[in-house]
């Protein structure tokens, strides 16, 4: 049996090929659209991808369940659990609890396991060249390397209702009646890791194992005492604030993605000239991909700022709604490979407009944004300070009179803000509000960044 992961720094989301290399046979669970990692990897084991699932209806990416089926003509599985409401948009063979898909010697085994989302499911696997018992779980977002899903999403993203506190009596039912049910050695490989906003404390382990989560994990001696409500209270407090966007890949993911069609074309190269119309006009949005500092020593009007390859998926769904913006993208890259990966990340959150590339801001206007030293802040006329971290980095310390939204969801909350004067805007170190900055200057609002951001505000305050 072939078990591969593919993992995805940038949203922290893992997805997996299974194989069985006697029949030469596969299946992908939770692909990303982006696809080609599959194709290579079944093409260097000489498989046939056959078949494509996933564990659940899925808030932080857009799934690539259809791109990967369309391609190569395998078939779809997808949950037929979670009642009326949570029932998938388009055609595929409904799996329900116990329900099996089988490749040669591997048997893979749908479980239902609720509470981070209605539908959502685990697959237990079985190698049957090897042992008549299944010694693999893929969980999905129900349990994660040292913690567990979250099961406030729905309220949080999806406009759900005090969901959260039956999700989390669902998972105390889930982790009871069918993960502590495992054998102790059953190893565990969940859908994210460390970084991932799907819940609070996820580790950095590609991997762990029932037995283990079992002794050493924070919820294990509620489960030992059979405590629901202190469990149901230990995994609702402190969950990180949901990105705005992951109520558009709820829907989206529910319906069934745009098949985009691979191979994609290749992206072209703007010409100053051209690029510079297109933004007089408002038909194009320049993503700087270089860092703060570079931008504030100047940068294209309405430009949106995305430092880097690394989180481009995350930081582009901060600066860009396909729901709202009508204006395409142009990715400011070193040539048309770098474009192309650019293209591969923002595809991943749905940000399907991007539509060429420039290599050099030469040529085009040019400002710089404005930004004030911690030394000038006291005093300063503003209309509001804002701060665009996390609400947990929030209350572990903040600038006097600041207002926290974190940046993942200031486009998307608008009305929080003032709608005249200047607003004056930090994060921990500068990077995020640069991005969240950018995306407010673009609306048309008066922002200024402070440098150094809590980090300089912190130190200046120290050497006064």
């Amino acid at each position: 049996m072939l078990l591969h992961r593919f993992y995805d720094e940038d949203l922290a989301q893992a997805s997996y090929l299974i194989g069985c290399q006697a029949k030469g046979e596969a299946v992908v669970v939770d692909a990303r659209r982006d696809i080609d990692e599959y194709l290579e990897l079944a093409a260097h084991h000489n498989m046939k991808i056959v078949a494509v699932t996933e564990t659940h209806i899925h808030a932080d990416y857009l799934s690539g369940t259809r791109e990967l089926a369309a391609a190569i003509g395998a078939e779809i599985y997808i949950s037929g659990e979670g009642g009326e409401d949570w029932q998938y948009g388009f055609d595929g063979i409904r799996l329900f609890d116990r329900d099996t898909i089988t490749l040669g010697n591997i048997t893979i085994e749908a479980r239902h396991t609720p509470g981070h989302t209605p539908e959502h499911l685990s697959f237990l696997i079985t190698d049957g060249a090897f042992a008549d018992a299944p010694g693999y779980l893929l969980s999905g977002d129900f349990v994660f390397s040292g913690d567990l899903g979250r099961p406030d999403l729905l309220d949080e993203a999806a406009g759900g209702i005090d969901t959260r506190f039956g999700g989390a009596k669902q998972i105390f039912a889930s982790l009871k009646n069918v993960f502590l049910d495992l054998p102790d050695h059953v190893q565990v490989y969940p859908a994210h890791g460390a970084g991932s906003a799907c819940g609070k404390a996820l580790g950095a382990l590609p991997s762990t194992t029932v037995g283990y989560e079992r002794t050493y994990a924070w919820w294990a001696p509620y489960l030992a005492n059979d405590d629901e409500q202190g469990f149901v209270d230990e995994l609702l407090d402190g969950q990180p604030d949901a990105h705005a966007y992951f109520g558009r890949m709820k829907r989206q993911n529910k319906s069934g993605p745009a098949v985009l069609g691979y191979p994609l074309p290749a992206l072209p190269e703007l010409d100053a000239e051209t690029l510079s119309a297109r933004i007089e006009d408002g038909s194009a949005i320049l993503m700087d991909t270089r860092s703060w500092s570079q931008v504030h020593e100047g940068t294209v009007k309405g430009a949106v700022n995305v430092p880097g390859i690394g989180k481009a998926a995350t930081y582009g769904s901060w600066v860009y709604d396909p729901e709202t913006d009508t204006a395409f993208l142009i990715v400011l890259a070193a040539d048309s490979d770098e474009a192309d990966e650019y293209r591969a990340h923002l595809i991943r959150v749905g940000i399907d407009e991007l539509r060429g590339y420039t290599t050099s801001l030469d040529g085009l206007p040019q400002n710089k944004p404005s930004v004030i030293k911690p030394a000038e802040l006291e005093g300063y006329e503003r209309a509001m300070l804002l701060d665009v971290r996390n609400k947990t980095e929030f209350a572990a310390g903040s600038i006097p009179g600041a207002y926290q939204l974190s940046g993942g969801r200031v486009l998307w909350n608008l009305d929080e803000l003032p709608e005249d004067g200047r607003i004056v805007s930090y994060c921990q170190s500068g990077v995020r509000n640069a991005v969240a900055a950018s995306a407010l200057r673009r609306k048309g609002y008066d922002v200024v960044e402070l440098e150094g951001s809590w980090l300089g505000w912190v130190e200046y305050q120290e050497a006064k």
